[in-house]
């Protein structure tokens, strides 16, 4: 049963989990940043890649805007009209000076608060979704304990202008930007470069200010969201994906825009250059302990590139994947696979499948019917 095991497991390592090839080690020296809090994740897999102070309360500034995007998006029609009160005309700040009593897609408006991180837009989009900012900062709250899933964030509006109360932390913001990356008008729009805008007043080009995204290009970026208040620093959220790998990076009060830039890019070079993320098939089988497993969905998990690592299925259907030196990667329970359903449905569709094909064939039919004809009448002479 051992050796069943490992034939297993092996052909299936090398037929179906790897889909990247084999590279050596580039840029795997940890990377030494000015920010002060920071993360890296994986999109696919979730892993953590690198980290600093990454659970530690800071204040996110403008990329706040994520959460009030994937908000808005999730639980309203982007067609929808909004009217613009006075005070989202007043609101300080980056605007993209709405005008009291214009009216504006939802979705515009959208635009206007990532592309150009339109504080203003983002107070409209409050105001329409919950009444004022005071209710959509409970509704929000509840949202992203609830739906999201994060529990050390707490924002009082939905731009990320200063309030000590307004608090997040770079692992709330990766897992944040991981589950709106699931949604296409979401990656859509923070993705977005330049985009016409035609204000009531206000007519002109918008560019994103997430400089990664236009003016320092780095090769494999997706989207991108900036933030700058004083007592935040710079803040930034960056995704980017080069061929096997799906990266978040989340940077905190940088004390330059050069210098979170300049962390971005160290963070983005070290996850392209040190890791790979590899994948398994839903259905993908495994025997173990004279049983059969099998995945219910597609998995994902991270390595170092160049690890071979290797699989076991524990009794129970456990599956975990550790590095040369045991370090656990990666862990799944499997589903046990129940094939007495299925084999029924295989004898039944090879019996209905003999049967279409006897009844298709107009020529056996007639000799199966001389055939008979033959046999009786021989038996009624006998008689």
């Amino acid at each position: 049963m051992k050796k069943l095991i490992i034939v297993v497991i092996s052909l299936v390592i090398s037929n179906t989990i790897f889909v990247s090839q084999v590279y050596s080690k580039l840029n795997t020296a940890t990377p030494s940043l000015s920010s002060e809090a920071a993360i890296v994740i994986e999109a696919n897999s979730g892993e953590i890649l690198y980290e600093k102070n990454a659970r530690i309360s800071m204040y996110p500034a403008s990329v706040t805007k994520i959460a009030t995007a994937i908000y808005a998006i999730e639980t309203a029609e982007l067609n929808e009209v909004v009217t613009v009160s006075t005070k989202a005309r007043l609101t300080d700040g980056t605007r993209v000076y709405l005008e009291e009593g214009e009216q504006v897609p939802l979705k515009k408006l959208l635009q206007g608060l990532l592309v150009n991180s339109g504080n203003d837009a983002g107070v409209a989009i409050a105001e329409h979704l919950s009444g004022s900012v005071e209710l959509f900062a409970a509704d929000i709250n509840a949202y992203l304990k609830d739906t999201v899933g994060i529990q050390n964030t707490n924002f009082e509006n939905p731009h990320g202008l200063f309030d000590k109360n307004h608090v997040t932390t770079a692992e709330d913001l990766a897992i944040l930007t991981k589950y709106a990356m699931k949604n296409e008008e979401f990656m859509g729009i923070f993705g977005t470069k330049e985009l016409p805008w035609d204000g009531e007043t206000w007519d002109t080009i918008l560019y994103n200010h997430h400089k990664l995204m236009r003016e320092m290009p780095y090769e494999g970026v997706t989207g991108g969201k900036n933030g700058f208040v004083e007592q935040a620093g710079t803040t930034l959220v960056t995704t980017a994906e080069r061929e096997n790998l799906s990266l978040i990076v989340v940077t905190l009060k940088g004390n330059s825009e050069s210098a979170a830039y300049s962390d971005t890019i160290k963070l983005l070079d070290y996850g392209f250059g040190s890791f790979a993320t590899s994948s398994i098939d839903e259905g993908t089988r495994f025997a173990a302990g004279g049983l059969e497993y099998s995945t219910s969905r597609e998995l994902f998990y991270t390595r170092p590139i160049g690890e071979q690592p290797s699989m076991q299925v524990q009794q129970g259907g456990k599956l975990e994947i550790t590095d040369s030196e045991g370090t656990l990667l990666f862990s799944n329970q499997l589903q046990l696979v129940d094939d007495s359903k299925g084999k029924q449905a295989v004898a039944a569709e090879h019996t209905s499948s003999m049967i279409e094909k006897v009844f298709s064939n107009s020529h056996y039919l007639l000799i199966v019917a001389v055939g008979l004809f033959a046999f009786f009448c021989f038996r009624i002479r006998k008689i």
